[in-house]
């Protein structure tokens, strides 16, 4: 199912955003959704990032990035095998 939204606009931001809606090759709709979305999104991913920082600042244990790629590979190995 879909749904629709409106709002409102003055003269001068209509005709900014049809510019560059324009611009961009979609229209005001598909650009507004796609902005609201990846608003959203971002919103949601520095609240995630806050709250790994606060994690690690809680407990800061760290690892080699080597042996992170090590374990990833020896769990792919031995999922494989399984």
């Amino acid at each position: 199912m879909m749904y629709t939204y409106s709002f409102e606009l003055d003269e001068t931001d209509k005709k900014f955003l049809e510019a560059y809606a324009e611009e961009i090759g979609e229209s005001i709709g598909e650009m507004a959704k796609r902005f609201m979305l990846e608003y959203v999104q971002d919103i949601i991913d520095a609240r995630e990032a806050d709250k790994a920082l606060a994690e690690y600042l809680a407990n800061p244990v760290s690892y080699r990035l080597n042996d992170v790629i090590n374990e990833i590979n020896e769990n792919l190995v031995y999922t494989s095998r399984n």
